[in-house]
């Protein structure tokens, strides 16, 4: 029996243009009602999904969680509770982000559990985050010795270059691939998240706090970040809009979209139903 369902926001609980399906709402409203945790699995701050929250009747609300920045923080939803968090060390992070000066084009993001900074930010990234109504700092200069002594979640680059997504990654791993882990997503951004943290160990833990079996664990999902919670729950789906090399590793892949109300397919067929 299905008792948590962490959901991936971008390309899969949210349409193409950032808007929440009516579908979705519906169906995680009725799953909610009967007892099942949803929670928001992201790469993204936890305060920027805040009005997706309201719209299914979850924000700020006590025993109901959310996972942000690919798993480096887990928090109840009343009063943004940090239950735990696992962030990039600050020499970690200020050789990955120094990385980036080999690489004309490139946005960086460094991510703090409440702030987020961005320094160059290109045109793609720019519109991408307006259509999320992401808030951010803008970073004048490439430097971040002022956040020396403040927890940093994650650091991320974005482009929409394949080529030079891989290159980047190719890159900052030569030197660090001791100390972070690269994922993928949204076909822009390149995310480097402390070695080992990731969306997969976050669901479990919580799911621990939580004691839920990790076999009534599911988690669904469209991109290579999401591949650590796919394979790591009980039951790993993959939407129809994933990338192939996703779905081909996940346990059922949805036949709608997120365009189309995936999230709801899945409720429906796999608590509603049961």
């Amino acid at each position: 029996m299905i008792k948590i369902i962490a959901s991936d926001l971008d390309e899969t609980l949210l349409d193409t243009d950032g808007s929440l399906n009516q579908k979705n709402i519906n169906a995680i409203k009725a799953a909610t009602k009967a007892g099942v945790y949803f929670v928001p699995n992201s790469g993204r701050g936890y305060e920027s999904f805040e009005d997706n929250l309201v719209d299914l009747g979850l924000a700020q609300q006590p025993h109901q969680y959310k996972i942000s920045y690919n798993g480096a923080a887990i928090l109840e939803n009343a009063h943004d509770r940090v239950i735990a968090t696992n962030g990039i060390p600050f020499n970690l992070a200020k050789g990955v982000f120094d990385a980036r000066r080999t690489f004309d084009h490139v946005s960086c993001h460094v991510y703090l559990l409440d702030q987020l900074y961005i320094y160059h930010q290109t045109p793609t990234d720019a519109a991408y985050m307006a259509s999320r109504q992401v808030p951010f700092t803008k970073l004048e200069q490439p430097d971040i010795n002022f956040l020396k002594n403040r927890p940093i979640m994650k650091v991320i680059f974005e482009t929409p270059d394949v080529k030079r997504q891989h290159e980047l990654a190719d890159h900052v791993m030569a030197t660090y691939d001791d100390g972070v882990d690269v994922t993928f997503s949204s076909g822009r951004y390149i995310e480097f998240n402390k070695k080992g943290v990731n969306k997969g160990r976050a669901l479990l833990q919580l799911a621990d706090l939580l004691g839920v079996d990790h076999e009534d664990t599911m988690a669904v999902g469209d991109n290579f970040n999401d591949l650590p919670m796919i394979k790591a729950a009980g039951v790993g789906v993959a939407v129809a809009n994933a990338v192939p090399e996703v779905a081909k590793q996940a346990d059922a892949q949805t036949k709608a979209t997120n365009d189309d109300g995936a999230i709801a397919e899945l409720v429906n067929e796999y608590v509603l139903k049961g």
